[in-house]
């Protein structure tokens, strides 16, 4: 059997290998689409050429798609030319559109081509405006291989991105003690600019500030002057250009850029989930907004407690901090009470706008624990065992009451056939009998009835890079949680702006995963897993990047994901979620039976109260038949009496006289019995 076990992982372990290897083939022989150059420097109102350039990998390929992107606000195609394209045939010319931004190349090679560097086509861009701008190729660009199924081998794009700057100074060089740099923008709407005159004798300068990136000012001198202000501009980018005079001749011109957005964001909601008033000691706060002009820089949150005691336990109550945050936003563990959630946000010019929103954190009134079971307002537990014994113990309760309910039930309506029969019960019936027989002697009587009521509760469950890159420090981690929780890390790096790569290994597989962040300015990074992790444990290291230098691993940590949700295909069941559903079946079961015994207790109620009132009429006439065989009885014993006295009396009616004395005491007792009946029956309605 051991035998078996090791040929067994041996070819697991053979043919993994062999997937591996042939997807790494395949990975190096898929193609890649690639722009020269991929960066530089350009100055408005001149024009440069990027060339598409296609690697095979080894591969034929005969046809290809592209679709090419550029920002149509700075850049302008001029032509694409296509006359040295490895293309031989194109299916459409080159289409481009400098209104939307796109350009659209497609053809074909008849007899296909495998190359390394293969010229597709040459762009021509016009410069408009500076700034930066990204060229880059679309997810829905092909390039189709020459098997007869057009099969895209297009695996990797270099994209290019590109500086745009204004034409250097040939005139005089203007500065602004306001707006330093021309790259940033600036919320002071009041700009002033200064230019040095040149070591030649200058006659007059003429300036102008306008929207036009490259304008050239009038031939008129505006004086002698090297400073102006320009009070209250408006939020755009705005353009300084300015020339000098000398021997009666206008020199060149420069160029200064000037960012004015003295506009804050847009306003915007903050989303609290699962809601503004919840139990979750952890909500999750979304929050997002535009800026039209400078760009959105970054967020900052911040919880103010509204309550003294969740004020005190939260710390620093007379000031709390702003931190810095992205949405969606995990809230660290508060405290019961009232929170304002604040979220500013700041545009790149520094602008900032608040939001403002009211949290309250309430005790959860009963709360389900997959571990523990059920638990009321945090402080009574009752555990899963108990809620079963209970819950056992309800159900046969209930179901023996609805069992009983259900046979009165039945009996009443048997009562009910024998009225609708014009029968009466066999008890009446037969002391009616014996009702008859004493009428033609003397007389009988009836009774009897039943009431039978529950009661039941419930309760409801809810459920800069150096010599050597020191490895990235990790500072948060999120050790204990769930397959049903989002997984976060965070932790710091020596500097500013250090690629982090995030390696998790889940120990079970051996499969190894890899994500990367960025540091902040402070050094700072934060990573938050977009999905479920699945069960089992895992191990977790870090690494830093600057470029092509890697830091080493940082020390390993080891993690547990423990199993709270049951997962069919792509959804997923907590297991509190799942006792809840079970909780609230039988709930529905519990209120079903409650129904059922209501339904049965009103029904026994009305047609006990209904046979009552018919049962008591028949022996209110049984009463008065025993009255009137009482007077009778009494009649004929008065008769015997008066005999007495004038003679003795014969064998006879002594004998009579016996059975008149036994049948009165019989009739008595009868009379009594049925008039205390009729009293409860009276006091039972």
């Amino acid at each position: 059997m051991n035998i078996v076990n090791k040929l067994y992982r041996a070819g697991v372990i053979f043919i993994s290998l062999a997937i591996v290897w042939l997807a790494g083939a395949n990975a190096v022989q898929a193609a890649s689409l690639s722009m020269s150059p991929a960066s530089g420097t350009f100055s408005v109102d001149n024009t440069f050429n990027v060339s598409l350039f296609l690697d095979t990998q080894g591969k034929e390929i005969n046809a290809l798609k592209i679709f090419i992107k550029f920002p149509a606000n700075k850049l302008q195609l001029v032509s694409p030319m296509t006359g040295n394209s490895i293309v031989t045939l194109w299916t459409t010319q080159p289409q481009f559109n400098n209104q939307a931004g796109t350009i659209e190349l497609q053809g074909g090679i008849p007899n296909g081509i495998n190359t390394s560097s293969g010229l597709i086509t040459t762009l021509t861009f016009r410069v408009n405006a500076v700034g930066g701008a990204a060229v880059k190729f679309l997810d829905n660009s092909k390039i189709l291989l020459n098997d007869g199924e057009g099969t895209n081998v297009l695996a990797q794009t270099s994209n290019g991105v590109f500086d745009l700057s204004l034409p250097p100074p040939n005139g005089p060089i203007a500065v602004s003690e306001t707006h330093p740099d021309q790259s940033r923008w600036y919320s002071q709407p009041s700009v002033i600019l200064a230019w040095t005159a040149d070591e030649q004798e200058v006659e007059g300068y003429s300036y102008v500030l306008n929207n036009d990136p490259v304008d050239i000012p009038d031939n008129v001198s505006e004086g002698m002057k090297e400073k102006v202000i320009y009070k209250n501009l408006a939020n755009s980018k705005h353009y300084f250009h300015i020339k000098s005079l000398r021997d009666e001749a206008w020199g060149g011109v420069s160029h200064f850029v000037v960012n004015i957005d003295a506009t804050p964001p847009a306003e915007f909601p903050i989303d609290i989930l699962p809601s503004k008033k919840t139990s979750e000691k952890q909500p999750v706060i979304k929050f997002t907004t535009t800026d039209n002009l400078s760009g959105i820089e970054h967020y900052e949150l911040k919880f103010v407690p509204l309550q003294r005691e969740a004020a005190a336990l939260a710390g620093n109550s007379n000031q709390p901090f702003f931190i810095e945050a992205l949405s969606p936003f995990v809230a660290p563990e508060l405290e019961l009470g009232e929170y304002d959630v604040i979220v500013r946000v700041y545009d790149k010019a520094g602008n900032f706008r608040d939001a403002v929103e009211r949290l309250k954190i309430v005790r959860p009134l009963l709360q389900i624990s997959a571990s523990e079971g059920l638990i009321i307002k945090e402080s009574i537990t009752i555990s899963w065992i108990w809620l079963s014994i209970i819950g056992v113990i309800l159900a046969i309760v209930l179901i023996y009451i609805s069992w009983r309910l259900r046979k009165k039930h039945y009996q009443l309506d048997k009562l009910s056939k024998h009225k609708s029969a014009k029968k009466l019960p066999v008890r009446v019936k037969e002391q009616l009998e014996e009702l008859k027989k004493f009428r033609q002697k003397y007389g009988k009587t009836i009774l009897l009835l039943l009431f039978l009521s529950a009661a039941l509760f419930f309760g409801h469950p809810s459920l800069a890079q150096q010599t050597e890159l020191d490895p990235p420090l990790i500072t948060t981690i999120s050790k204990n949680i769930s397959n049903e929780d989002i997984f976060y890390i965070a932790g710091k790096a020596e500097a500013a702006d250090i690629k982090v790569v995030i390696y998790l290994q889940n120990l079970r597989s051996g499969e190894t995963s890899s994500y990367s962040v960025n540091s902040d300015k402070r050094g700072d990074w934060f990573y938050r897993h977009d999905a479920f992790l699945s069960s089992g444990e895992y191990l977790l290291w870090v690494q830093g990047k600057i470029g092509e230098q890697m830091s080493p691993p940082s020390p390993q940590a080891k993690i547990a994901v423990r199993s709270t949700a049951i997962q069919f295909g792509g959804s997923r069941i907590s297991r509190e979620t799942l006792y809840a559903g079970i909780m609230a079946l039988a709930l529905a079961a519990v209120l079903g039976l409650i129904a059922y015994i209501i339904y049965h207790s009103y029904h026994i109620r009305k047609k006990s109260q209904q046979l009552i009132k018919e049962v008591a009429e028949v022996e209110e006439a049984v009463r008065r038949g025993f009255a009137v065989l009482r007077r009778d009885v009494e009649a004929e014993l008065a008769v015997i009496k008066k005999a007495k006295f004038s003679r003795s009396l014969s064998r006879q009616e002594k004998i009579l006289e016996k059975s008149l004395l036994k049948d009165m005491e019989r009739v008595e007792r009868r009379i009594g019995k049925e008039i205390l009946d009729v009293e409860k029956l009276e006091h039972f309605k």
